[in-house]
């Protein structure tokens, strides 16, 4: 090749320094656009019109107070108060992570050290609920539930998140479980502990930084959980999403903007927590 053609070459090939700033513009505008949502809901929260007109003309705590009085002194029209559904969330969230951390250690050991027939199939079957459509999987839940011999509540949507959150489990307390070698099994039972107590002395406390990672991501996902929600709630039995969900029906209630920026820091604050807790361990989604 010619002196003057690799010098073209050359002069036209992008230095690393502009592929670093291109990169760096293209991941700016990809983060504006993912928060851009929060933004505009965080804005229309400090709204001081009676309107919904963005960008806001005036700004004011008007409906932080009005949230609030929802709060504390729930309107006599409502057939479920905020208070009743966040204790709902909480309590329906704290047992999906329970029990999906329940059972996704046994499951993520299983998965790492035994080999059986049909393993591959299992790992498949764990991770379909990440690509089953939600409309679909909440309706199938609806059916079964409703063609059960008995009547649940509470349970049927404890059931529903935790299949909902158990993917996400398994898959950090797999990984967690990956990175402990057989030998510290062994060492442990040559030292006298049965294979059991060397699992629950030894393994389990190795796979903290996954199973915290795992609790934390279950509890964020059922909070937050609209769609299956949506198909399984009761008037007596009704969350956090589904409740402020109940505001913008007929009407949309600008107080739904405030309680959704709570819910927001509920959430930074979890994922803030998570990170401290695992720190390099890393989170797998």
């Amino acid at each position: 090749m010619s002196s003057p053609l690799k010098s073209l070459l050359r002069a036209a090939a992008p230095l690393p320094g502009e592929t670093g700033r291109f990169a760096m513009g293209l991941s700016g505008f990809i983060l504006l656009l993912a928060v851009l949502p929060i933004l505009s809901m965080i804005v229309m929260s400090f709204s001081g019109a009676s309107n919904l007109d963005f960008p806001p003309a005036s700004y004011s705590l008007q409906w932080y107070k009005a949230a609030w009085n929802t709060f504390v002194s729930p309107d006599a029209s409502d057939v479920l108060s905020l208070g009743q559904a966040l204790t709902t969330s909480l309590l329906v969230a704290t047992l999906s992570m329970l029990f999906a951390t329940l059972v996704a250690v046994p499951a993520a050991y299983a998965l790492v050290r035994c080999e059986f027939r049909g393993k591959a199939v299992a790992l498949q079957l764990m991770s379909l609920p990440l690509v089953f459509p939600m409309v679909v999987l909440g309706l199938a839940l609806l059916l079964i539930f409703d063609n059960l011999p008995f009547q649940l509540s509470t349970s049927r949507l404890v059931i529903a998140h935790v299949i909902l959150a158990l993917p996400f489990v398994v898959k950090n307390c797999t990984a967690a479980m990956l990175s402990i070698g057989n030998e510290v099994e062994e060492a442990a039972q040559m030292l006298g502990a049965s294979p059991l107590r060397a699992i629950v002395d030894v393994v389990v406390p190795l796979m903290r930084s996954g199973i915290l990672a795992g609790m934390l991501l279950a509890f964020i996902i059922s909070f937050n959980e609209f769609t299956v929600t949506y198909f399984l709630y009761n008037i007596d039995v009704m969350t956090v999403p589904i409740w402020m969900y109940s505001r913008t029906v007929s009407s949309l209630d600008p107080t739904v903007f405030s309680f959704a920026v709570l819910i927001v820091l509920i959430d930074f604050a979890l994922i803030w927590a998570l990170e401290k807790l695992v720190g390099d361990g890393g989170v797998s989604f």
